[in-house]
């Protein structure tokens, strides 16, 4: 079931997420991939503390896939006027990665943090497209539980992600997947600071 679900769909699909911190909206994410399997990321939030832009932060990635695979990936961020970027490419059996500081030669067939393919779940190792962090990943499956997507009570399937580098926990990821469809619906993750991250589809 989980080969089916392959980026190599063959035709487009959107997904768009409201984020919220805590209860406060805070901006939007959406995710675009198109019949090319070229999926486009784009997230924007800002954070303000009595009227105040507390935190700001932009980011967008391009990502192509073949076969499964991740191919290529560009990324660009701002976050509180800091940016950053990275690039990687598919080259002589491995795949390449800059961040502009230094490359990195991961294996041919990486995975990004691409939520919306649930292959992610059966990685050990996933790619942070934003930094060019190569993670080590644990996954669990926390059971089925409802979700209210759309305004509708759904049955969802709950995965519990964590993800560390050199034993430093570094996300702490809770995804939900429509039980039926297997469509990605949801996503929660708990900063470094306690705060709560909540993804809620439009």
């Amino acid at each position: 079931m989980l080969a089916l679900m392959a980026p190599n769909i063959g035709f487009a699909k959107e997904w768009n997420f409201d984020v919220y911190l805590d209860k406060t909206r805070i901006g939007e994410h959406t995710f675009k991939l198109n019949d090319a399997n070229e999926l486009i990321s784009q997230a924007k939030f800002n954070v303000k503390v009595l009227f105040i832009n507390a935190y700001q932060y932009t980011h967008k990635a391009v990502e192509t896939w073949q076969g499964g695979c991740l191919s290529s990936l560009e990324s660009s961020t701002l976050e509180n006027d800091i940016a950053s970027s990275v690039k990687g490419k598919s080259i002589d059996g491995e795949f390449v990665v800059d961040d502009g500081k230094a490359k990195q030669r991961l294996p041919a067939c990486p995975m990004t943090f691409a939520y919306w393919n649930q292959k992610i779940l059966e990685q050990t190792k996933l790619l942070n497209p934003q930094n060019a962090e190569w993670l080590d990943t644990r996954v669990k499956k926390l059971g089925n539980e409802m979700l209210l997507v759309n305004g509708k009570k759904t049955e969802t399937t709950r995965y519990k992600l964590d993800a560390s580098m050199d034993g430093k926990q570094k996300l702490n990821i809770d995804l939900w997947y429509d039980s039926s469809s297997h469509e990605w619906v949801g996503l929660k993750s708990i900063t470094p600071e306690g705060y709560t991250i909540n993804y809620k589809l439009k």
